[in-house]
């Protein structure tokens, strides 16, 4: 009986995950619709979806010397029954630009010496195939340049077709964006910076180019003056390249459930995970013809956690995508923001989506105008396409994980001056979930909203009090915090919907109704609103839709009434 193939979480070495029989998302009808497009391509996709791993494929189908080892290694995947004419006929050259900065000397030398080795590495694997002493040769000229261009002229000698392949080709830029400044990272990507004068290099020695990464900015100041690379990013045919359709999920569920490693139902993991993980369209042609994708690493992080444990993590979020989230807020400079960015990111946070125009590639300069950050943050995963509204996008939050992130960041802000402790209101929100009792975690939110300066310099409203509303209770892990759900041909709010697979023990579900007015509107309109937010939350709990998502639960409908910073009135109705 063949062995139960191990869960290849953390590895991206493709020949390694199929020589020690790991499980392996056959990504591999891919490689002759890449072939069919222009030699020279980028594709951006957020972090943890694939992309070093589909590389390191890429590169072991490609390798001239892999070429022998076709059988073993994709005999059992779709390209081992199709294989394409250019299997087996490059010499790859592979770089991983994240492993640039490291080193004591300036940006070039650790940029220089990273490329070197790598080159150097090249020369001794494909030694062969040149004159004697070529490796020798490579490893003693004195910059990678130099390397270079002495391969280049062997290469063309010989009719040896080159192959480059570079993974996170803007990780070296984003860096020294980050930490160095604008003006050190202009003068690395224009004019006759060697980041720039590199990529002038490639474009002219290699037959075929793959770079993939995760921020346009980088291409786009790379590419200006000459055409280096065809962007795929938004292409139809490439929606699903990378991440896992459902049916890769259900497959490799099905699997290791045949295999018995796993107990539960299928559909009810899906059930599960979908609202964690899945949602993701990175093409606009592909909204209503493809099916969405899931973050595979988030897949494959719950599947490890469900067979060591038997049982679903109690955190849906993988530990290890903090550092991402931290990368990602460094990057995108979100602490210190300007108002017009900060507005967007609490924009969407509060209504779970926004309307733009993509932008598929812009330059570092830029990256502090306003109009563009959503297309940054569709970039990094942190927004998805969900629809369109004329000939511009409608841009969503993709699922709960993404979700989190937004109230985290929300959270930072208003507890900026005023920090909280977090396991006492944790006490409040056991309390709330397991006994129903809500009006001491409610008056805490409301009185910490009232407190909080970093709020008071935000705008008024009812948007505002929901945002706020919505990251103090991102907190709570027993619920999935729903803001705007369509409730009985209405939109309430905040749902409260208990996440019952994983906290069996919670017995009350909730949807509040926020409701607000300035101070001097109060007295006069205050009845009438309040009047009105009941009925509007008693037809949200008549409707079916709502007796399904509270699973049995006990569910309150709760209207809370603002004017200015105050709670005035707030009532189970």
């Amino acid at each position: 009986m063949e062995d139960v193939k191990e869960i290849p979480y953390g590895f991206s070495n493709f020949v390694e995950v199929m020589r020690q029989n790991m499980y392996y998302v056959d990504k591999t009808p891919y490689l002759p619709l890449l072939e069919s497009q222009p030699r020279n391509l980028f594709l951006i996709r957020p972090r943890r979806f694939g992309k070093s791993i589909f590389l390191s494929m890429m590169s072991a189908y490609y390798d001239i010397a892999r070429k022998d080892e076709f059988n073993e290694l994709f005999g059992n995947l779709w390209i081992g029954s199709h294989p394409t004419r250019l299997q087996g006929t490059y010499q790859i050259m592979s770089f991983d630009f994240s492993r640039t900065s490291a080193g004591m000397g300036s940006l070039e030398e650790n940029f220089n010496a990273y490329c070197a080795i790598c080159i150097d590495a090249f020369a001794q694997k494909y030694a062969a195939w040149y004159e004697e002493g070529f490796a020798k040769e490579v490893k003693s000229r004195p910059s990678a340049t130099d390397k270079l261009n002495y391969i280049n002229l062997q290469a063309q000698a010989l009719d040896i077709q080159l192959y480059l392949i570079i993974d996170e080709y803007d990780n070296f830029t984003n860096v020294v964006l980050n930490e160095q400044g604008e003006d050190v990272y202009h003068a690395l990507t224009h004019a006759s910076g060697f980041y720039r004068d590199a990529f002038k290099l490639y474009k002219g020695m290699f037959d075929r180019i793959l770079m993939m990464g995760v921020s346009p900015v980088t291409l786009d100041d790379l590419t200006s003056g000459f055409n280096i690379g065809w962007n795929i990013s938004t292409k139809k045919q490439f929606n699903a390249m990378l991440g896992f359709a459902e049916t890769d999920v259900r497959e490799m569920f099905q699997y290791y459930k045949d295999c018995g490693q796993l107990e539960d139902d299928i559909d009810g993991m899906i059930t599960e995970i979908k609202p964690w993980y899945d949602n993701y369209c990175f093409s606009e042609e592909s909204l209503n013809r493809d099916p969405k994708i899931f973050n595979c690493d988030m897949v494959l992080y719950y599947l490890r956690q469900k067979i060591d444990l038997g049982y679903s993590p109690k955190q849906m979020i993988d530990p290890n995508t903090r550092t991402d989230y931290s990368k990602m807020k460094k990057l995108l400079n979100l602490d210190h923001l300007d108002g017009d960015r900060k507005g967007v990111i609490r924009r969407i946070a509060e209504e779970g989506q926004i309307i733009a125009d993509l932008v598929l590639s812009f330059p570092a300069k830029d990256l502090v105008n306003p109009e563009l950050f959503p297309s940054l943050l569709f970039y990094y995963g942190m927004l998805t396409i969900v629809g369109t509204r004329g000939d511009r996008l409608i841009l969503g939050i993709p699922n709960n994980n993404v979700r989190k992130q937004y109230y985290d960041y929300m959270l930072e802000q208003y507890q900026d001056r005023e920090r909280i402790s977090l396991n006492d209101l944790k006490n409040l929100y056991d309390n709330m979930s397991f006994d129903g009792d809500w009006r001491p975690t409610l008056e805490k939110i409301a009185h910490d909203y009232k407190e909080s300066s970093s709020v008071r310099s935000l705008i008024e409203g009812e948007r505002n009090i929901q945002g706020f509303f919505q990251a103090y209770l991102s907190i709570n892990a027993y619920y999935l915090i729903a803001p705007e759900v369509e409730l009985n041909h209405g939109f309430c709010d905040l749902f409260l919907m208990p996440d019952l697979q994983r906290y069996p023990e919670v017995k009350h579900s909730y949807i509040l109704e926020l409701k607000y007015l300035p101070a001097k509107d109060y007295a006069a309109k205050g009845e009438t609103q309040w009047q009105e937010a009941v009925d509007q939350i008693h037809r949200y709990a008549e409707g079916p839709k709502v007796r399904l998502m509270c699973q049995g639960t006990a569910l309150h409908c709760i209207v809370m009434q603002f004017s200015g910073w105050e709670l005035i009135r707030m009532e189970e109705v």
